[in-house]
């Protein structure tokens, strides 16, 4: 190494005892340099490299051997293959002058990339021949990546959609991209140098004092929602991002600051907010209207959610009733102000404002309701009387059956102008429709309840009325048959007897049964022993229906406490349907199964059954199973048993099978 080096250094310098120190001095300088130099002889063969040259390379040429450099491969800058005899090192010896700056690509045998700087000059002898020429060799490559990145940034710094801007830490506006400009309305000119809070609202100033609190302690603050102001005075929503701005020793001199524009999003969220609950209200109007049959809270709901929707800051429903003088309304529903509100001013009058939604001539939306020319004709006050609940944004929509007839109307207010929109108009009139149908359910249904309750009172009134002849007639007949001698005679009152009997029943169940739907079934509770109950009543039907025999195998005492005369009448109902609908066999089996808090009776026969349809609605009033109509009865014997067994908090139910019999049981508490 040492020889190349002298060969390269012109004799007459390395020679003289009085360099030769300086000579050494300079040979240890290159071989420590951080550079990479080295040297070619005349011929272009490698005479000498630095350490730093290899690493740069990566490889190790050969001295004598390699021509030119020692890169594995060379490039122009622009990615194209160089020829060797080409290269800065092979032109310097070639023309025997020097290139400044050059700049090389190399490719090392790891196949990576440095960009270089190579700097080669001539060496002349005493006679100013060329002898051969040195190269340094300056890796560039990180300062050229830094430049390029910067480059790109740079390039999307301008083309950011997003606000991004720098500032010192007292607030001065340092950069100003387009972004910024788009954003808030100033060019780069007008803003570099200002404060930052040219562009903060005064109310939020204090949020730039704690900010830059946070980037003085090398924080950043992330994703801060606020208010900003663009050069007309109009205020943005912003959504912030601030970073530490860093000097090459760490210290923190600055801030960058991206700022995006959010209000559209914003908006679009709360429109989309707005829709969702829109839907929910309309989707809970539409349960209320489906589910409901009462006026009141149906036209509460309706009056509740349209205020809501429309953004009113009051609603009401009033009613299209006219007065004797054929000019007042009635207020039946008020949502967003007491109802005091109005107590103190008349209703609303036959107008011209409200007379085109009483004559259901349509919707009546008007901006700005004193503006209007219809408005503010009627005495006494000629507008609106003062103390009047504000209104200024007017909307009107009539609720109109589906006769035509107009029910009421929809009315809503505010104290703004221009708050309702087409939108509103369309979503109320699409609820109004809704509510009419159903307000038509309603007076439908009321019309229902009334003709049934007119039907109940009937029933109970025609079978007061019919005990008391009954009565009288199952005496007179009582005393015949005492006194008759005849025997067709006796046999014919006493089938008579019968029939009234029968007849007497069914007065007794349409009675109960009008007691039940008055909710006037009185039960009289008394301590007794079901046993002896079951025993009696099986006792009296073993003799009266002879046709069966019922079994009941009596056990130990059942002790409970009910109304035993409506007991009875539950098991004297279950018995004789058991005997009545299996007449086809002749057994009929009650069967006792007390536990600690219960007592279940149970009734199986073998008679026609029921099917797994019949069994749903068995229980159900003057229902009759298919099948079942060739055998007296009205269908009320399981209903008032239900009914009976429920109001002992007990319950019902049956088990069968369509030809192969049934078994209803019931259970009920024994206290």
């Amino acid at each position: 190494m040492r020889e190349a080096v002298q060969n390269s250094i012109p004799s007459r310098l390395y020679k003289d005892p009085k360099n030769q120190q300086i000579n050494l001095h300079f040979e240890e300088l290159v071989n420590a340099s951080p550079v990479a130099i080295y040297t070619c002889d005349a011929n272009g063969y490698i005479a000498y490299y630095n350490p730093a040259a290899v690493t740069l390379w990566g490889r190790e040429p050969k001295i004598g051997v390699d021509l030119w450099c020692g890169s594995w491969k060379i490039y122009y800058p622009d990615g194209k293959p160089m020829p060797l005899d080409s290269c800065p090192m092979a032109r310097t010896l070639k023309e025997g002058k020097a290139f400044e700056a050059g700049e090389i690509t190399i490719e090392r045998p790891d196949h990576t990339f440095r960009n270089l700087l190579v700097f080669p000059k001539p060496i002349f002898d005493d006679r100013n021949k060329i002898i051969g020429a040195h190269n340094t060799l300056v890796d560039v490559t990180d300062q050229k990546y830094g430049e390029e990145k910067q480059a790109i940034l740079s390039a999307i710094v301008e083309s950011s959609d997003d606000a991004i801007i720098s500032k010192t830490l007292e607030g001065i506006i340092t950069s100003w991209n387009a972004g910024a400009e788009k954003i808030f309305g100033y060019t780069e000119k007008e803003i570099i140098g200002k404060h930052i809070s040219t562009l903060i609202p005064l109310s939020l100033r204090a949020e730039e004092d704690v900010i830059i609190g946070n980037i003085r302690s090398g924080r950043k603050v992330d994703h801060f929602q606020t208010v900003r102001v663009h050069k007309s005075g109009r205020e943005l929503q912003i959504s912030l991002t601030v970073s530490p701005v860093k000097d090459g020793s760490g210290n923190i001199i600055g801030a960058s600051k991206i700022a995006r524009d959010v209000s559209e999003s914003l908006a679009a969220e709360k429109k989309i907010r707005q829709s969702a609950e829109r839907l929910q209200i309309l989707n809970n109007i539409g349960k209320v209207i489906s589910e409901k049959l009462d006026v009141q809270s149906i036209l509460q709901h309706v009056t509740d959610a349209t205020t809501q929707i429309t953004g009113a800051a009051f609603g009401a429903f009033f009613y299209n009733k006219i007065d004797e003088r054929g000019e007042s309304y009635t207020l039946f529903t008020l949502s967003g102000a007491p109802r005091e509100a109005f107590e103190k001013f008349g209703m609303p009058r036959n107008t011209a404002v409200f007379e085109p939604t009483f004559s259901g001539k349509g919707v009546m939306r008007v901006a700005d309701i004193r503006l209007d020319p219809r408005y503010g004709h009627n005495k006494p006050n000629h507008g609106m009387p003062e103390g009047h609940l504000p209104v200024v944004s007017y909307l009107a929509i009539p609720v109109i059956s589906s006769s035509g007839t107009v029910i009421g109307g929809l009315f809503f207010g505010h104290p703004e102008a221009g708050v309702f929109t087409e939108e509103h108009e369309d979503l109320v009139s699409s609820i109004s429709s809704q509510a009419a149908i159903a307000l038509d359910n309603s007076k439908l249904f009321e019309d229902v309840k009334a003709l049934s309750a007119k039907k109940d009172e009937f029933i109970a009134l025609a079978s007061h009325e019919l005990k008391t002849p009954l009565t009288s007639i199952k005496g007179y007949l009582q005393v015949l048959q005492r006194t008759e001698r005849d025997h067709m005679g006796k046999v014919f009152i006493t089938k008579t007897l019968n029939q009234v009997e029968k007849l007497n029943d069914l007065v007794t169940d349409l009675l109960d049964i009008s007691r039940i739907e008055a909710g006037k079934l009185a039960l009289e509770k008394v301590t007794f022993n079901l046993v002896d109950l079951v025993l009696e009543v099986v006792e009296n039907l073993n003799y009266t229906h002879q046709s069966h025999h019922i079994l009941f195998d009596s056990g130990n005492a059942v002790m409970i406490h009910a109304d035993r005369q409506r007991i009875e009448q539950v098991l004297i109902n279950l018995l004789t349907n058991a005997v009545k609908y299996s007449p086809h066999a002749n057994q009929v089996w009650v069967n006792l199964q007390p536990s600690e808090n219960n007592v279940t009776v149970k009734v199986k026969d073998q008679g026609i059954g029921l099917t797994t349809e019949q069994q749903k609605h068995i229980f159900t009033r003057f229902y009759r199973a298919e099948g079942a109509f060739n055998i007296a009865g009205l269908g009320l014997g399981l209903y008032l048993t239900r009914e009976i067994v429920e109001r002992h908090q007990g319950c019902i139910g049956v088990s069968s099978e369509a030809g192969k019999g049934s078994e209803f049981y019931f259970t009920i508490p024994l206290n």
